[in-house]
């Protein structure tokens, strides 16, 4: 909880208290339904949390967006995300019943309103969105066929909509084999723990978006 604190010192009361129960609750769940390395739980604010709160150092999403949380799996980036964009729509979706579950248990314990949760593939999903999010799911050359289907082109800003993916690693040949617009930030240069070392966020977005 203190890596929230100490990067996020604008949250209000509500949301401190928010991000501090989600410990506890998903400890409970995670011992029931794994959906976090049990060994992993003990850098749950670190690796989870704060890693998913990364995305806010260069989106704000606008009060009434609808966001798109593909393949969520325990409730990440969207749990955290919600938690840091009360006025903005979270739709979190996962193709495994039991990771759906988790979030469902989740979002009723810490009084998550602006989340919904759904059991099911990507391409059976109904709903238009200003912005996909996603955590280390698949290569982008599978997530922006994926994405664009879901895109709200009537409201698309190309500056800033569009797929917003947390990966690791050496991306050059994942990007070179895509045709969308691709920027990389650092996480590093947001956050001083060695964990986000290697850690990027990347924006793809269709230059010119038809309907």
């Amino acid at each position: 909880m203190e890596h929230v604190k100490k990067y996020f010192p604008e949250f209000s009361s509500q949301q401190y208290d928010q991000f501090d129960a989600l410990k506890e609750v998903y400890t409970y769940w995670n011992e029931r339904i794994n959906v976090i390395s049990r060994k992993d739980m003990d850098n749950f604010y670190e690796h989870h949390v704060l890693h998913s709160l990364a995305i806010t150092k260069h989106f704000k999403f606008n009060k009434g967006s609808n966001i798109l949380d593909l393949g969520t799996g325990g409730g990440f980036p969207g749990i955290p995300l919600a938690i840091a964009f009360p006025e903005t729509q979270f739709h979190l979706v996962d193709s495994i019943a039991k990771k759906i579950s988790v979030v469902q248990e989740v979002t009723n314990a810490i009084k998550l309103d602006n989340v919904t949760s759904e059991h099911n593939r990507v391409e059976k999903i109904n709903g238009k969105y200003q912005y996909v999010v996603t955590r280390a799911v698949a290569q982008l050359s599978k997530l922006i066929p994926w994405t664009f289907s879901k895109l709200d082109l009537e409201n698309y800003d190309r500056k800033k909509s569009g797929l917003i993916c947390l990966k690791g690693g050496d991306l050059k040949k994942e990007i070179k084999a895509v045709k969308w617009k691709v920027k990389e930030y650092d996480i590093t240069k947001l956050f001083e723990e060695p964990f986000f070392e290697t850690k990027k966020i990347v924006h793809c977005y269709p230059a010119r978006p038809r309907k």
